[in-house]
């Protein structure tokens, strides 16, 4: 089962707090908007979102249709086909993705700990 990028997403509590300290860590921000309380940051292969207000809990992050660089891949499994194949094995979910459509949606179950694990397709 492919299900893309990874990614660590930071529930913090001051995003330009937050940005200063992984930026001494070598993070740079690639993608979003700290006024608008969201940040990418990458250093290297890794990534770190740090979302201020937007998650109640840290969770895992994995983007199906993206490389590391949050460009879009040639070939790759559909979040709604990655949802079929979880159930199929007798997965639970916290949210599902609409089976009727394309493009862009997401999904969210729980790890056996209460760690959420996000599937959120931008492509």
């Amino acid at each position: 089962m492919e299900l893309g990028n990874f990614s660590l997403a930071l529930a913090v509590k001051e995003i330009h707090a937050s940005k200063a300290f992984y930026e001494k860590l070598g993070f740079t921000a690639f993608m979003g908007d700290a006024s608008q309380n969201w940040l990418i940051m990458k250093n290297a292969s890794t990534v770190v979102g740090l979302f201020q207000g937007m998650f109640e809990r840290n969770s895992l992050t994995f983007n199906p249709g993206w490389d590391s660089n949050g460009k879009t891949l040639d070939s790759f499994t559909d979040v709604r086909e990655l949802q079929r194949q979880l159930k199929a094995l007798g997965v639970a979910f916290v949210s599902e993705a609409d089976e009727g459509t394309t493009g862009p949606a997401s999904f969210v179950v729980m790890d056996p700990d209460g760690n959420p694990i996000l599937v959120d397709q931008h492509v």
